[in-house]
C-alpha cells in the first residue's frame, strides 16, 4: 500500500498522517547506496549489509538508527547473521540431514571466506542474502574481537535450540513455547545486552542480566506469532502452543475454519494475556538502560508489541488475513519514544485498550485482567501527557495532506 492509503487509513488520526510525512520527508530515513540506485550485486562489505537490512526489514533498519555510532555496525550484521541463520530454519525445502548441519554449524559458517548458499529462502530478498552472505562475513571479520565473540556465542546456541525444534512440526507444551522463543528471540536478548556493555555504554553487569533480557525476547516473539496465525498455518509451520489451543479445538486449522467462533477468540485471548505477562520483567530490563540512544532502540519494538497486541487482541481478522498496526502509529512510535515517560504513556494506552474490550464471559478474563493490573503496577506512576502536541500535529498533518493531495493529483509524488 502506497503512502497515499496509509494517510486514508490514517484520516481520522491526524498527528499519525504528520508523522509518516515527518518520517518520509523529513531527513529521519537514512540515503543509501540502494537508494541511488547502485545495483546490490555490486556492494561490498557494509554497504551490502545495510542495503540489505533494508530489504529484509525496512522497521528495524529505521530502529537502528537510533543507535550510536559504535554499535550500529555490530548490532546491524548480528541481526544479519540471525537472518541467515533464520532464512536456513525456515525453508520447508531443505532436507532435515541438511538443515541440521548447517543450524549446527553456523556459528563456523560466519568465519569462512567466501561461504555462500544458491536456492535457499521463501522470499527473492532471503535468497539475495544467502547468494551474497560472503559480504557479511567480511563486514562481520571486521568488527571488534568482543563483538565478534558475542556474535558467534549466540549463533552457535541458536542454531543448536532450532535444531532441537527442526523435527517437530509445531510446539507442544506452554514451556516448551517458552523455550522456543527463547532460542529464536531471547537469545537475540542476550547478544543485545553482551554488545551494549562490550561497547563501553552500558554496564558491564547489563551482560549477565540474562533473565530479563530474555523476557524482552520472548514479549517480541510471542506477539509475533500471535499476529502471524494464518500466514505460517498457510506456510505449514506451526507455532501456537498445542497445549494451549487443544482446549477449544481438535485441529490448529479449526480457527481458520471458524474465525468468528467464540472459542477461536477465547484461544486467541488466552495467547495475548500469556505474552502480556512478561512486560513487568521487560519494563524492568528498559530501566536498566542508560545511553538514551540504546534506550531508543530497545523501547520502540516493546512499543510496537504492546500496540500489536492491543490491536490483535479479540480480534477475528487473525483468522482471515493479517492484522497490523497502521504505519501512521509506527511512524509515531519511531519519533516520539524519547525516553521511560513515552514508553509508560504509550503502554498505559494500549494496556487500557486491551482492557476495556476484555469479554466478561472470556475464559481467560480474570487472568488478563490480572495480567494488565501487574503491566501497569510494575510501570508505575506519572503525569499523562500533554495535548497540546496532539494539536500542533494536527495541525501539521491537515498542511500535509492538503499538500499531498495536491502533488498527487499533479503527478509529482
Amino acid at each position: 500500500m502506497g503512502l497515499l492509503g496509509e494517510v486514508v487509513k490514517s484520516i481520522l488520526h491526524p498527528s499519525e498522517i504528520a508523522a509518516m510525512f515527518r518520517l518520509k520527508y523529513g531527513g529521519h530515513i537514512p540515503k543509501t547506496m540502494a537508494s541511488r540506485n547502485m545495483p546490490m550485486r555490486r556492494m561490498e562489505g557494509r554497504d551490502f549489509c545495510y542495503a540489505m537490512l533494508n530489504r529484509v526489514s525496512r522497521s528495524f533498519a529505521l530502529v537502528i538508527q537510533q543507535l550510536p555510532w559504535e554499535l550500529r555496525d555490530p548490532i546491524c550484521i548480528f541481526y544479519l547473521v540471525l537472518r541467515g541463520l533464520d532464512t536456513i530454519e525456515d525453508d520447508m525445502k531443505l532436507e532435515l540431514k541438511t538443515k541440521s548441519a548447517l543450524l549446527l554449524d553456523f556459528h563456523n559458517i560466519i568465519e569462512k571466506d567466501g561461504w555462500n548458499m544458491e536456492g535457499i529462502g521463501d522470499t527473492p530478498d532471503y535468497v539475495l542474502l544467502m547468494e551474497q552472505f560472503d559480504k557479511v562475513i567480511v563486514a562481520y571479520k571486521k568488527l571488534k574481537p568482543e563483538y565478534q565473540a558475542a556474535i558467534k556465542l549466540i549463533t552457535k546456541k541458536m542454531g543448536k535450540g532450532m535444531n532441537d525444534f527442526a523435527e517437530k512440526m509445531g510446539v507442544d507444551t506452554m514451556k516448551e513455547w517458552d523455550l522456543y522463543c527463547h532460542y529464536v528471540a531471547g537469545l537475540v536478548g542476550h547478544g543485545l545486552s553482551a554488545l551494549f556493555s562490550a561497547s563501553g555504554l552500558e554496564k558491564k553487569s547489563l551482560a549477565k542480566e540474562l533473565d530479563v533480557s530474555n523476557h524482552m525476547g520472548l514479549f517480541l516473539q510471542k506477539t509475533n506469532i500471535i499476529r502471524d496465525y494464518l500466514e505460517d498455518l498457510e506456510e505449514g509451520r506451526i507455532f501456537w502452543p498445542k497445549e494451549a489451543w487443544k482446549k477449544y479445538a481438535a485441529t490448529i486449522s479449526w480457527f481458520a475454519d471458524n474465525p468468528d467462533n467464540q472459542r477461536s477468540v477465547a484461544c486467541l485471548n488466552e495467547l495475548v494475556t500469556n505474552a502480556l505477562a512478561h512486560i513487568p520483567e521487560c519494563v524492568k530490563y528498559m530501566k536498566m538502560i542508560e545511553d538514551p540512544m540504546n534506550f531508543r532502540f530497545c523501547a520502540i519494538p516493546q512499543v510496537m508489541a504492546i500496540a500489536t497486541l492491543s490491536e490483535v487482541y479479540n480480534n477475528v481478522n487473525v483468522f482471515k488475513g493479517v492484522v497490523k498496526i497502521r504505519k501512521g502509529t509506527s511512524c509515531r512510535i519511531i519519533l516520539e519514544i524519547k525516553d521511560y515517560s513515552n514508553v509508560r504513556d504509550y503502554f498505559r494506552t494500549f494496556l487500557n485498550s486491551i482492557k476495556s474490550r476484555v469479554p466478561r464471559t472470556d475464559p481467560s478474563a480474570r487472568q488478563t485482567h490480572q495480567a494488565i493490573e501487574d503491566a501497569f503496577r510494575a510501570l508505575g506512576t506519572g503525569p499523562r501527557p500533554s495535548c497540546s502536541s496532539t494539536y500542533f500535529n494536527a495541525a501539521i498533518a491537515s498542511g500535509a495532506v492538503i499538500s499531498y493531495a495536491y502533488l498527487y493529483t499533479q503527478r509529482l509524488l
